[in-house]
């Protein structure tokens, strides 16, 4: 990764982080849209080594921007709308990891045990969605989807191992922050969700993003 993006990412997220304590909208508009855009920003002077992969890749990124920049505000609506931005990025990413993977028997395992998983989650959300359930269902469903579709491509040797693991864990860092994401909304109200999950999340979105250099 650029030395700069890396450093200007650390000295974002710091500062996004003490918004977050403070629960102040104008330190995070000062800092987590410009964040965001660094993981595009890494993608787009990668190498496109595979570009049908690439594209699908920007495409869940773009789309991330939108869902982060969404969530800055605390309203339910916008929350709403940050959700279907991160779906429809998480289609892009399990698209893209789909058409270049291989649905063999582990990623199929995998993709049950998602399935699994995201219910045990639902069933700890549920008493707490409200009107928000059938969207909550579905972005589980979704994100199932992508990490599984990581899976698959993880196991196509057609790809670099380096490509094929950075893809992996960044998608499994991205579901686990959503796991913060979704305590902070609708469990527990608390900074530790965000001291945990931002770290992960942005961990993991910068992987993904690096990856078409690497596949």
């Amino acid at each position: 990764m650029n030395y700069f993006i890396a450093v200007s990412a650390v000295l974002l997220l710091g500062i996004l982080l003490f918004g977050e304590k403070r629960d102040d909208v104008t330190w995070k508009l000062v800092s987590k849209p410009l964040l965001s855009a660094l993981f595009i920003l890494t993608a787009l002077l990668s190498q496109w080594n595979v570009p049908s992969l690439a594209v699908w890749v920007l495409g869940g990124l773009i789309l991330s921007w939108l869902g982060d920049f969404f969530l800055i505000f605390p309203r339910e609506r916008t929350f709403l709308f940050g959700l279907i931005a991160f779906l429809l990025g998480h289609v892009s990413y399990a698209v893209g990891f789909y058409l270049h993977g291989s649905l063999e028997l582990w990623s199929i395992i995998a993709l049950i045990l998602l399935f699994g998983l995201g219910a045990v989650i639902f069933r700890w959300l549920r008493p707490n969605l409200g009107s928000m359930t059938h969207s909550v269902i579905a972005y589980i469903v979704v994100i199932s989807v992508m990490v599984s579709g990581a899976a698959a491509l993880f196991v196509d040797p057609r790809w670099s191992i380096t490509g094929r693991s950075t893809i992996l864990i960044g998608a499994v860092l991205f579901f686990t922050s959503d796991i913060f994401v979704a305590r902070n909304k609708f469990v527990s109200e608390d900074f530790m969700n965000r001291l945990i999950g931002l770290p992960l999340y942005y961990a993991g979105q910068f992987l993904i993003a690096l990856s078409v250099g690497l596949i």
